[in-house]
């Protein structure tokens, strides 16, 4: 992005009171991204999508029935797990993991053949709606034909053997110091839009691999087609040059302390605060309550936030950044999946599709929430009481979003009188159009959020 840009965008907070502390470009100390984002995705979403667990049938074409439901409800960008063969040799379980690849230009067949692939994506374009895959450019299933046919392409331990990293046994490392390798793989990167006309990828374990491959990797995709590019990472150089977003790991940590009362409302301001210092100008951030990763090891999405998971969802999906929905969301499936075994989905009602297209639509439809340079200032309003509860506003021009929220499970005051906040607006989930005053007195049910739109 050019630097003239900035000033759309800086990130500001209330440092006392209700005062918002004023940023000049000069005053910017943080990095610059220089990544040029594809229009379509100033304004999306991300719903992450479990092919295998997806449906009874575990296929692209029994997944892509869902389209016109997925659609309906506001997805934007489709991101599916690994549709590449998985190695057998050192498997996990009866079905592997997803992440241990055999062959990088294949589709894994227990998904369908890569005309199944190409007539899914077709769909989805048609339905305006865009596809990532994710991909796994670290290491290979121990039975890539790579390791016979190329084993210099791969890490060394210290006796000369090639090894699994981080004790992942079904999988070993990726040698990027071989210029062959990445040659390689920046050929099997650009097999997929060239043969299938996806719109960009989601990269595991982006941060183990070298920055500089992935600048070379982004410039080499954009000569064919202007891509969208993920990082499993929270890496800044990663999103300087190669990657339009990155993960907000640090922010789901806080929430999951927050939501067992182990942090606070000020625990999101001062992260916030280092955000603005740290991440790059202009980049997205990924926000998400939940993931496969999460779902599958470290507990649901009910679990881990009980009788506030809307609230937190709410929250993901109102703050800069883009908002993730994870397989299974909708319908508020309490359970977690199993990562290498049969294990399908029971979709029942979609329960909270509703609520979902309606967080969606507002980031449709209002530039204040918009992403990166096209979105909107986030401010913090301080209240009378900041420990338990969290309210901001976004603005772009006269378009504002107002949230208030109650990061506690029990009845919470606040007094708010901060400018800039008051004036009318329609409340998002009833539709009922109110006029806030200049100075607001309210309590808050336990975990209450309250969405206002102007």
């Amino acid at each position: 992005m050019k630097h003239q840009f900035l000033s759309l965008l800086v990130l500001t907070f209330a440092l006392a009171g209700c005062k918002q502390a004023e940023v000049s470009n000069n005053e910017l100390l943080g990095p610059v991204s220089q990544v040029r984002h594809v229009a379509w995705s100033k304004n999306t979403n991300i719903y992450e999508v479990n092919v295998r667990q997806y449906t009874p049938e575990g296929t692209f074409n029994a997944f892509k029935a869902h389209l016109p439901r997925l659609k309906e409800m506001g997805v934007d960008i489709l991101w599916l797990m690994p549709v590449n063969p998985i190695g057998v040799k050192n498997r996990k379980g009866s079905l592997g993991s997803y992440y241990a690849v055999k062959s990088y230009v294949e589709v894994n067949p227990e998904f369908g053949n890569l005309e199944d692939f190409k007539n899914l994506v077709k769909e989805a374009h048609k339905l305006g709606m865009h596809i990532i895959i994710d991909w796994v450019a670290n290491h290979t299933a121990w039975d890539h034909p790579w390791v016979i046919e190329h084993p210099n392409w791969y890490d060394k331990d210290s006796t000369g053997q090639i090894y699994s990293p981080f004790g992942w046994s079904d999988v070993v490392k990726l040698d990027y110091e071989n210029q062959d390798l990445r040659k390689a793989m920046i050929e099997s990167l650009s097999f997929w839009i060239n043969e299938a006309d996806i719109d960009g990828f989601r990269c595991d374990v982006a941060g183990e691999v070298p920055t500089d491959f992935w600048d070379e990797a982004r410039t080499s995709l954009d000569r064919i087609k202007p891509v969208f590019m993920l990082a499993e990472s929270e890496k800044p150089e990663l999103l300087i040059n190669a990657f339009d977003m990155d993960y907000a790991w640090k922010l789901l940590s806080i929430d999951n302390k927050i939501a067992k009362g182990k942090a606070n409302a000020i625990d999101l301001e001062n992260y916030f605060a280092h955000l603005d210092s740290t991440f790059p100008v202009g980049a997205y951030k990924m926000n998400f309550i939940t993931n496969h990763d999460e779902n599958s090891w470290n507990g649901t999405a009910q679990t881990n936030y009980g009788e506030g998971l809307k609230t937190f969802a709410v929250f993901t999906a109102t703050i800069p950044g883009m908002p993730l929905i994870y397989s299974g969301q909708e319908a508020d499936y309490n359970h977690a999946l199993l990562f290498f075994e049969k294990d399908p989905i029971v979709w029942g009602n979609y329960r909270m599709a509703g609520f979902y297209k309606t967080l969606l639509a507002l980031k449709h439809r209002n530039p204040a929430l918009w992403n990166g340079l096209d979105g909107g200032s986030f401010r913090r309003l301080h209240s009378s009481n900041d420990t338990a509860v969290f309210a901001f506003i976004r603005e772009n021009g006269k378009k504002k979003v107002f949230v208030m929220m109650n990061f506690t499970g029990k009845p919470q005051q606040i007094t708010l009188s901060c400018k800039g906040f008051y004036g009318k607006y329609t409340d998002v989930f009833s539709g009922s159009e109110m006029k806030l005053p200049k100075k607001l007195d309210r309590e808050l049910k336990p975990w209450e959020y309250l969405v206002f739109e102007k």
